[in-house]
């Protein structure tokens, strides 16, 4: 199902007003601008969140298992103790994102920008990347047992 910026922001503030979790299961919000949105604790468990803008967001606790962020822009977002399980970040923008607390396993990150990234007990067992990620410095991905892939 495919929402606009505008709707997906009502439909998360009306979840929230009744006390339920925002659901946006397997939805569509490739490209859409969600700048600086609260979507803290969300489900977006296989979304396609393609190109998306959500820097500076606040996606803390949400749930992202298998979703696809290809190119998504994710600057600087808080995704603190995010469930990143087997998401795609293909050449995603992480750069300064705080995943402290993060499960990243299984992720692809090829491509993808983590400079200044804070993965302090970040869970990476598994995760894939090439040459062209780009880990903070003095990061070493094979020791936190990710898995080297081209």
């Amino acid at each position: 199902m495919r929402f606009t910026e505008g709707e997906i922001r009502e439909i998360i503030h009306l979840a929230r007003q009744k006390g339920e979790t925002p659901n946006l299961r397997g939805c569509d919000l490739s490209g859409l601008g969600l700048y600086k949105a609260d979507l803290s604790g969300a489900n977006l468990c296989e979304a396609d969140l393609t190109e998306v803008n959500l820097s500076q967001a606040n996606l803390r606790q949400v749930q992202l298992h298998k979703a696809t962020m290809s190119q998504a822009h994710l600057s600087m977002a808080d995704l603190q103790g995010a469930n990143l399980r087997e998401a795609n970040l293909f050449a995603a923008d992480l750069n300064s994102a705080d995943l402290r607390g993060a499960d990243l396993r299984g992720a692809h990150l090829h491509g993808a920008n983590l400079h200044n990234a804070d993965l302090q007990d970040a869970d990476l067992r598994g995760t894939q990347y090439d040459g062209y990620t780009r880990w903070p410095v003095g990061f070493d991905p094979g020791q936190a047992r990710g898995i080297f892939s081209v």
